[in-house]
């Protein structure tokens, strides 16, 4: 099965839902984006190494780089290989001296040691297919948005529309369609793989 290389390209805070981040997988030279919903333990951890930040004191995630670097273990690569019931699945391709390893992991967690050992991040073609969201080219591919930086919107949604699953329910796929453009624009990735679930609960019922 091809592997498609994605990098980081945002950490989404949702405009919506208080305490709810995204953080944004692209497409290498693609317009596709893969937003996975994380803690904001997670976002932190992956924000840190981003901006590069020394804490006064080593983060979980730094203890584990430090320690596979004393041992000399690498990280080869990151590998988003399943998703189910709107859960991701990754592993880590670890290798030393001895051979290659593949470890589970939490997708945050890895892919907060992958900003860490700056080593590549696969996914494959169903899972962005099905999870994917296709972004018009408002920017270029393969430059990374600032970690945690503020996002201003750029198009007024009214917030009843988006409140709750209810009202998602409650809509067309026209609408739905619509409000995700709408969503897109204002970069709430929390709200959008929302409504990207419910369009895609509508045509697995059809």
């Amino acid at each position: 099965m091809k592997k498609i290389e994605l990098e980081i390209v945002a950490l989404s805070h949702s405009i919506t839902q208080t305490h709810s981040y995204a953080v944004v997988l692209g497409e290498v030279n693609g317009l596709r984006r893969l937003p996975i919903v994380i803690g904001g333990f997670e976002a932190q951890a992956i924000a840190v190494a981003l901006e590069h930040m020394q804490p006064s004191r080593p983060l979980t995630h730094d203890l584990f780089y430090n320690f596979m670097t004393t041992f000399g273990i690498e990280l080869e690569e990151v590998i988003i290989y399943k998703l189910e019931e709107g859960i991701f699945f990754a592993k880590l391709i670890c290798r030393n001296d001895h051979g290659t390893v593949e470890i589970d992991s939490r997708t945050s967690d890895a892919l907060a040691m992958a900003v860490r050992t700056s080593c590549q991040i696969y996914t494959y073609e169903n899972i962005l297919e099905a999870a994917g969201l296709y972004l018009e080219n408002t920017e270029t591919p393969g430059t990374p948005a600032a970690a945690g930086e503020s996002k201003t919107p750029q198009a007024a949604v009214p917030s009843n529309k988006i409140s709750s699953d209810k009202d998602l329910k409650g809509m067309s796929l026209d609408e739905l369609h619509k409000l995700l453009q709408q969503i897109l624009e204002q970069e709430d990735y929390v709200q959008a793989i929302a409504i990207r679930d419910e369009i895609n609960n509508r045509k697995k019922s059809k």
